[in-house]
Parts: structure tokens; sequence; C-alpha cells
């Protein structure tokens, strides 16, 4: 059993990873921090967890904790490891924005690597700090990943991709209030989304050229999930698409082909991404699902903490899907 500190367990990726770590077989949770809620028990704030733990939230850390994932606001992370020391030995999975490019990825003497299985494993297994991806960047570069690899990737690449709610953290704003989200849909920060720099460092670190992403972002009235549809040029045929994606993701733990069309209940509530491919004419277009919540943020940290511990990738990440 490791023991694990979460920093900022309030919120809906911090309440996911408790749940997580929970029925996690090799995990024990040592103190939850939260400035705003210690001593209140964990399920004033997740309700979801009534039952299964009498866990309070605490005002202090353990610095020698196994691992310490840091569920905070983007750019409140670099601030929280100034102002507290962990043990040399203490693994740190950071949930923000704050470590994710190359120009961000060393701090006080750590670097972070950029924890997306499919792409950094064997980096992964090694690595003592984890910048942990973005949902949307998740989503996104799981469906192009394999022509980026392949040097498939010269021409423009537009995605269009919708969100849910949660997306938008626990914190009430407009558009997140369910009186302006119900039975609407809206798009947000057009060809400008923060998550495009830590796209455009993965697609190019293969060395091969890329066309440039043209990325629309969008607002959902529903709670959980993303569902991207990417499109670009491709000279060759659906099979040979095919194959490739096959070849690519044949390893990988939770990301799987689909021949059927996607829908985004099937991997709700779960730590899956599904893709799925279809050519029209000269273009290839790229459906991916994910749960932003469990792929694209907190049960990807876990997947990240299972190939740093040596545990099974798949380890207390067996969730099936609600698409009923």
């Amino acid at each position: 059993m490791i023991k694990v500190g979460i920093i900022g367990g309030s919120g809906y990726t911090g309440g996911e990873l408790i749940r997580l770590l929970l029925n996690h077989p090799k995990t024990e949770i040592d103190f939850v921090f939260s400035t705003t809620r210690a001593g209140k028990p964990i399920t004033s704030a997740h309700q979801d967890l009534l039952g299964q733990t009498s866990l309070k939230f605490s005002g202090e850390v353990n610095p020698n904790a196994d691992v310490v994932f840091l569920c905070l606001g983007h750019g409140n992370s670099t601030s929280f490891l100034n102002e507290n020391q962990f043990s040399t030995s203490t693994k740190i999975i950071d949930l923000s924005n704050d470590f994710r490019l190359q120009a961000d990825s060393n701090f006080n003497g750590q670097r972070f690597i950029y924890g997306l299985p499919e792409l950094n494993k064997s980096a992964i297994q090694a690595a003592e700090a984890i910048a942990n991806p973005g949902c949307f960047a998740t989503a996104i570069q799981l469906g192009l990943l394999p022509l980026a690899k392949a040097g498939l990737l010269t021409d423009d690449v537009h995605v269009n991709a919708v969100t849910g709610s949660t997306g938008a953290g626990v914190s009430l704003s407009p558009t997140a209030h369910f009186s302006w989200r119900n039975n609407n849909v809206s798009w947000y920060k057009p060809f400008t989304h923060q998550h495009l720099g830590e796209i455009g460092e993965s697609l190019s670190s293969f060395g091969n050229s890329v066309g440039k992403l043209f990325f629309l972002p969008n607002r959902g009235n529903f709670t959980r999930g993303i569902f991207a549809t990417t499109y670009t040029k491709y000279n060759g045929s659906l099979e040979e698409a095919k194959d490739l994606y096959g070849a690519f993701f044949q390893d990988a733990a939770f990301t799987h082909m689909s021949d059927e069309e996607l829908h985004l209940k099937q991997v709700v509530n779960t730590n899956q991404c599904h893709i799925h491919l279809h050519k029209h004419e000269d273009l290839l277009l790229i459906t991916s699902a994910i749960d932003n919540l469990l792929k694209g943020a907190s049960g990807q940290a876990v997947q990240n903490m299972n190939l740093m511990f040596g545990f099974p990738e798949t380890e207390g990440l067996m969730l099936k899907a609600g698409v009923f």
C-alpha cells in the first residue's frame, strides 16, 4: 500500500480522484488538503461518497507521502510547491497546466514528464513528477498521434469538440449555471484554447512536419464527457488508416478503435478513449470520445500513478460506462 496525498480535493477532479483511490487496492489516502474545508467531512463536498469514507479534509500536509496529486486551479500548483516542501522520494502528479509545456517542465530541479501514457509510457514509468494532460488535449491528441508519427499530418487540421459542464470546474460562472446551460449550446475561445500548446508539442515530438490546427471548443448541455470530431486530408484508404491506428494503439490499455460510429455515453464514467475513423473523398474524419473527468483528468492521473509505481496499468480503473 502506498500513502497518497491530495491537494485541493473539493472540486470535481478531486472528488473523482478520491472515489478512485478509495477503491484502489494498493492505495491509502493519507490526507486531502483544503484551505476552505479543513476539519469537515469529505462527504460534505462529495455526497456520493457517503458510506464509503469517514475521512475529513485536512489543513496540513504530510511531506513524506509516497505520492501527491495536485488538483488545483491553473497557476496555483507552482505557488503551492514553492510554499510546501515534500521529501525527495515523494512523487508529484499535477493536474493543472502549470508544467505541461516543455518550457515549464523543469521546476526547482525537478522535471515534469508529460503524462500521456499512449505517447510517453516508458518516460512516465521512470518519472518522479508528472504533468497530467488537459482533457481536450487528451481527446484530440489520441485522435491525431498515429497520423503525426507516420508523417501524414502535413495539411490543415480542423477540430470541433464539445465538453460537459464539469469541464468548467465546480465554481459557478454565468455559462456554467444550470439555467443558462440547460437546453443550450455555444462555442468559446475559438482557435485560441489553452490546450493548443501541449497538443502542438506532442504532435511535433516525432520530428515530422505538422499542419496548422484549427480548434473550436463547444459547451454542451450535459455534465461530463468530450466528443471530438477532427478531419484532415488523407490520401490513403480507410483500411490503411485503420491499420495505422491499430498498430499505434496495439499496446494501449485504455484507447480502443471502434468500427461502429461512436456516442458519448459509451465512455462516460470510464478511463477509456474510443476512436472511430471515416473516409470521405480525400478527407479522414477521426472521432474520439472520453470522459473529461476520468481519462481527461483523474483517471489518467491514477493511470500515471500505476505506471510510476509498477502497478498494473489498469489497476483500480476497470470502470463500466452507464449507457442506459
